[in-house]
């Protein structure tokens, strides 16, 4: 038994090291139709990085010719099946607008989107990959409304749209937990959140940016000089009334009337001392006159 099991794993070893110098063979010397259908074979095997490192060895002979619609889609799920889901992504996409009557065009459009929504990182990161899939996506929703892939298609796109959400409401925040070291940060908040309203109309996140960014304008008029308060309590009335307007259920109100009670009294101490201060300045310039 022992006997039977050795000659199985030299058999198995022998058939290993005889396939690694035939590859290697075919990839140094062999002729480009030995070395492409070499490429295919391994690509049928499942051994996608072998057959990579020879489709790019035939490439540049077949690019123009019939084979190459067939290669350059093994090139991009080859990628895809490697996980390099960015290289896939970008293959896809040049498949799907290099060759616009393929039967493959539409497979090769979802994948292109597929494969920059699994290249996309965690919202906090550059969100470039995120952006492209996000696109993608809608390109193919645009393109292929009939899909049988169109409903997950969309399930991505809202994925893909919550997390740019996510990330622009966070550096919203992050804005305005800063503030209290740089008051300029008040502004880059108010900003960002009137950014995110505007570029996100019905986001899942409209309830509490309105809050923060009335949040935002409140602690603004406290930190402000009076000259600048009465135009700043408007802003943030005005932040008020929108957060009521939109949500007039929210569980934000009870804070938020606070704040608006604070508002109108920062705003009527203002107003009485800008009068105050009007008045002096009227009654000093009398003076230098007689």
């Amino acid at each position: 038994m022992q006997k039977i099991k050795n000659l199985a794993c030299l058999l198995i070893v022998s058939l290993v090291l005889f396939s690694c110098g035939e590859y290697q063979k075919v990839l140094n010397k062999g002729s480009v139709e030995e070395q492409y259908k070499m490429a295919v074979k391994l690509y049928e095997s499942k051994k996608y990085s072998k057959a990579l490192r020879l489709f790019e060895k035939v490439t540049p002979t077949y690019r123009g010719k019939p084979q190459m619609e067939r290669i350059q889609f093994m090139v991009a799920q080859s990628n895809f099946n490697e996980k390099d889901y960015s290289i896939s992504g970008y293959y896809f996409d040049r498949f799907a607008k290099n060759y616009p009557k393929s039967s493959k065009k539409e497979e090769a459009a979802f994948l292109s989107a597929y494969s920059y929504k699994l290249a996309s990182p965690v919202y906090s990161k550059d969100p470039t990959e995120t952006i492209k899939a996000l696109e993608a996506f809608q390109g193919f929703i645009n393109e292929y409304p009939d899909s049988d892939k169109i409903e997950e298609a969309n399930q991505h796109y809202k994925e893909l749209r919550y997390k740019l959400q996510k990330k622009y409401f966070e550096i919203a925040k992050t804005y305005y937990r800063t503030a209290d070291y740089d008051v300029r940060n008040y502004k880059a908040a108010i900003q960002a959140f009137d950014n995110l309203l505007s570029d996100y109309l019905g986001s899942e996140f409209k309830e509490e940016a309105l809050f923060y960014r009335l949040k935002a304008a409140h602690d603004f008029v406290l930190k402000s000089t009076i000259r600048r308060k009465p135009e700043r309590v408007n802003d943030a009335v005005k932040a008020y009334e929108k957060l009521k307007r939109n949500f007039p259920e929210s569980q934000f109100m009870e804070e938020a009337n606070i704040m608006l009670a604070t508002l109108n009294e920062e705003k009527r101490v203002a107003d009485e001392l800008i009068a105050k201060q009007i008045e002096f300045q009227k009654k000093q310039k009398e003076k230098i006159i007689k």
